[in-house]
């Protein structure tokens, strides 16, 4: 099969073609083949070596068909979506014609969508998922703050908080998405900044923030909270490097719930992939309640575009790579 190979660490030609053989079927896991695949930041952050992680072939999830699944938990020809579950760190990922992925971390995803349509929700849309609905406990009628909220992560945020009957203040470090963020049903757009908290006049006052900024901004986001109001960590564009000289007795207001989410954990008993209604989710995209689709489309071969593109922040959304 063909494949995209992380011959070493470092730019964007480290990532070469080269011809690899098919998996071949394994007890408790599912063969795929491969239709297309979101590109993530996180195989940014593999290609350079930045994660302790990082297999051959890169891609943490895709949508195809079903080649083998000795198991039967998926009928072979089955259209499924694969995430996580080592894909891309410790075992080949998504990069490839095929891949062989644990049985917990696939799941049906039945649609007359295309392929490419398909493979902006997985893992966005089951990460924004989990954020909200699970570890923020998120309800109708409550005021969310989604710090990011341009990425591809964020704007799912949004659409998926929106959807769900809640009051949404959206963040961007550029006026010029306000407008964005609005048509994705955002009430408001604010600028991006270490002091947001002291420019909200909801601020103290919050039930919940989605924070995909970072350890940069985490202690800001916790003082905009309610007594009792959450903030969940589950991004980076900040950077990585972490919280200094944290001390929750000065930093943190009482009563407030401070909680991170990783989408590595998919697939562990605590985390089925089957938990996150990712058919649901694909039909709300296909009757337009949400706007799951692709800013830009790719070709196989044209991986190294693709990730240019992503360094230089030009996505403008979730990018995906397709097949033939």
């Amino acid at each position: 099969m063909r494949a995209i190979v992380l011959e070493k660490f470092g730019p964007i030609d480290s990532l070469v073609y080269r011809d690899l053989p098919e998996p071949e079927p394994m007890e408790g896991h599912v063969v795929i083949e491969i239709k297309a695949f979101g590109l993530n930041h996180a195989e940014m952050h593999m290609r350079r070596g930045e994660w302790a992680e990082a297999a051959p072939v890169s891609g943490i999830e895709c949508v195809g068909r079903v080649k083998s699944c000795p198991g039967g938990e998926f009928p072979v020809g089955t259209k499924v979506a694969a995430l996580m579950g080592g894909m891309g760190r410790t075992i080949n990922g998504s990069y490839a014609e095929f891949t062989r992925v644990p049985v917990a971390n696939v799941a049906l995803i039945e649609s007359d969508l295309s392929w490419a349509e398909l493979a902006a929700i997985p893992e966005t849309y089951a990460t924004a998922w989990t954020c909200l609905f699970r570890n923020l406990d998120l309800q109708a009628g409550q005021t969310l703050v989604i710090r990011g909220a341009t990425s591809s992560f964020g704007q799912a945020a949004v659409n998926m908080a929106v959807n769900a009957g809640a009051r949404v203040i959206a963040t961007t470090r550029s006026a010029k998405r306000f407008s964005m963020l609005e048509e994705l049903g955002a009430v408001r757009a604010e600028l991006e900044g270490p002091d947001l908290s002291k420019r909200l006049a909801e601020s103290g006052k919050l039930d919940a923030v989605l924070d995909l900024v970072g350890n940069s901004v985490i202690l800001d986001s916790l003082a905009m909270l309610r007594r009792g109001g959450k903030a969940c960590l589950a991004g980076w564009l900040g950077g990585l490097a972490p919280i200094a000289d944290f001390n929750p007795l000065l930093q943190m207001s009482s009563g407030v719930y401070l909680t991170f989410f990783g989408s590595f954990v998919f697939g562990t008993p605590g985390f089925p992939v089957s938990d996150v209604p990712l058919q649901q989710i694909a039909k709300d995209v296909a009757a337009g309640r949400l706007k799951a689709k692709p800013s830009r489309v790719f070709r196989f071969d044209e991986i190294h575009e693709a990730h240019r593109v992503m360094e230089a922040n030009e996505a403008g959304g979730k990018m995906v790579v397709v097949h033939g």
